[in-house]
C-alpha cells in the first residue's frame, strides 16, 4: 500500500507516527511511505527581497526541520520513506499530491478543534478531508 504521511512537527505528527508504529499488521514495512510537508509561501515583497536562491533555501531548510526527525523515527522502525515538501497552502498540497501520486491511503495527525474552532482557524485536516479523493486517516 502506497501511504502518504502528512507532517508539520507537532505534537499530533507525534501521535500519527506512534500510532503509525504500533500498528504494525497495517503499518509496517512493507508499505510504501512518503513523507510530506508543506512550506507556507513568504509574501510576494519578502521574496522578490532576497531573491529566489535565498528563498528556496528557506523552504528546503524549515522543510528539513519538520522532515529529519521523522525520517529517523521510521527508520529506527525498518522503514525507508520518500520525501516531498512543497510550498503553498497544505491541505490543497497534501490531497494533490495524494491524487498525483495515487496513493492508497493519506495518514495525518489532527488538532480536533471542532465546528466552531474551525470555523474560526481553519483546519488542514478540514480542507484535505474536502480536497482529497483518496481516503483519510486522521489520528488526534
Amino acid at each position: 500500500m502506497k501511504i502518504l504521511l502528512a507532517v508539520d512537527g507537532s505534537t499530533f505528527t507525534k501521535k500519527m507516527l506512534a500510532y503509525l508504529t504500533t500498528h504494525d499488521e497495517l503499518f509496517g514495512p512493507h508499505n510504501q511511505f512518503t513523507l510530506f510537508t508543506a512550506q507556507s509561501p513568504l509574501p510576494p515583497r519578502a521574496r522578490a527581497a532576497v531573491g529566489a536562491d535565498i528563498a528556496n533555501g528557506y523552504y528546503a531548510e524549515a522543510a528539513e526541520k519538520v522532515t529529519a526527525p521523522v525520517l529517523k523515527f521510521l527508520q529506527r522502525h525498518g522503514m525507508e520513506p520518500k520525501v516531498v515538501h512543497k510550498v503553498g497552502a497544505p491541505g490543497e498540497l497534501i490531497a494533490k499530491t495524494a491524487s498525483a501520486g495515487k496513493f492508497d491511503l493519506v495518514m495525518m495527525g489532527s488538532h480536533g478543534h471542532g465546528a466552531l474552532g474551525n470555523l474560526v482557524m481553519g483546519s488542514v485536516a478540514t480542507q484535505v478531508l474536502a480536497h482529497c479523493k483518496t481516503p483519510v486517516l486522521l489520528v488526534r
